[in-house]
């Protein structure tokens, strides 16, 4: 179970783009911590510095400041890497609807640039973020790969482009890729600020101000809420999966289904507070249900994830705790 047992050849240099945002500085830390050398490659649009500086002075770090629209500086980020884990994106549904030709620009072009700049460079393995928004419209639960529905959002689009593009670089230019559709990720060093911030911390951060947070919709909405140790595991496993596994996307999640209003009576029980939420619309381009079919990560990659959600919970409630102003 888990990742920690897994191994790598001795000296392996993995490059992690977005490396100082929520999800890439946790698989800085990870690998850093197995022993092996970590480049970090982000231009701190959305990262932040201080996810990074916690391993600054590890002599197997090594960060780039650079941006992946930027074909040269992928080039050079790539040298001498055997395996990437392409994080680098924008993220948020609602933000992509007003900002379309960015999201294109960032999300595609900035893959494809590190697709090119993998395959030039002999990387063995790419590992990518996609998101569970691929199934669009698809009403049918749980969601399982190939059973896609018609795509809600600019953003969603720019990860099955991804997708499409990361398939073509396996089948014509022998770069193993494997595309991580992620199910509502959360965790320690996930950004509880801005109009875009995830329900999880914002949630939180806004409790232990004693504030009253604004459910969009009813609160009837479920997801399959995935904490950050599955996603890390599911990064490394990728990196030893085969090449028959290559080519494809993957459902990353727990195969759980939480309903948004229960997880707020969580938080508030386990917080101690008595603050009603507030409601208002429903978010544009959301979708209502996710849950993630897992089997065929558990099958290709050998995914087994350790964290339920009640224990991942728990653990993102006492980092906030510790580490919240």
């Amino acid at each position: 179970m888990g990742y920690r047992h897994l191994t790598f050849q001795k000296g392996s240099l993995f490059l992690v783009t977005g490396g100082a945002g929520f999800i890439g500085s946790n698989l800085c830390e990870a690998i850093l911590d197995m022993g092996y050398r970590v480049r970090c490659l982000d231009d701190l649009s959305t990262g932040k510095q201080a996810n990074v500086d916690l391993f600054a002075s590890d002599p197997n770090y090594e960060f780039i400041k650079g941006d992946i629209n930027e074909f040269d500086v992928c080039l050079r980020a790539a040298e001498g890497v055997d395996y990437v884990l392409n994080q680098a994106a924008w993220g948020s549904v609602p933000r992509s609807l007003e900002m379309p030709l960015f999201y294109c620009q960032n999300n595609i072009t900035g893959t494809l640039n590190m697709l090119e700049a993998s395959r030039q460079n002999g990387v063995k393995k790419f590992v990518y973020a996609s998101s569970s928004s691929v199934y669009g419209d698809e009403p049918n639960l749980p969601k399982m790969e190939g059973r896609e529905g018609r795509l809600l959002s600019p953003y969603a689009l720019t990860k099955r482009c991804d997708e499409e593009w990361a398939k073509q670089y396996t089948m014509h230019y022998g770069l193993d890729t494997y595309g991580l559709r992620y199910f509502n990720v959360f965790g320690r060093r996930q950004d509880p600020n801005g109009a875009y911030a995830a329900v999880i911390p914002k949630f939180i951060k806004q409790l232990l101000n004693d504030e009253q947070p604004t459910i969009n919709g009813d609160g009837r909405q479920s997801r399959d809420f995935t904490y950050i140790e599955n996603v890390i595991e599911a990064n490394l496993k990728a990196c030893l999966a085969s090449h028959e596994a290559a080519g494809e996307a993957y459902n990353i999640a727990y195969g759980g289904r939480e309903y948004l209003i229960d997880i707020y009576h969580a938080l508030t029980h386990s917080l101690g507070k008595d603050i009603e939420p507030k409601f208002g619309p429903d978010r544009r381009g959301d979708i209502k249900h996710s849950n993630a079919d897992i089997s065929k990560a558990r099958t290709m990659l050998g995914y087994e994830p350790e964290y339920d959600f009640a224990r991942g919970l728990h653990e993102a409630i006492e980092w906030y705790r510790e580490n919240l102003e």
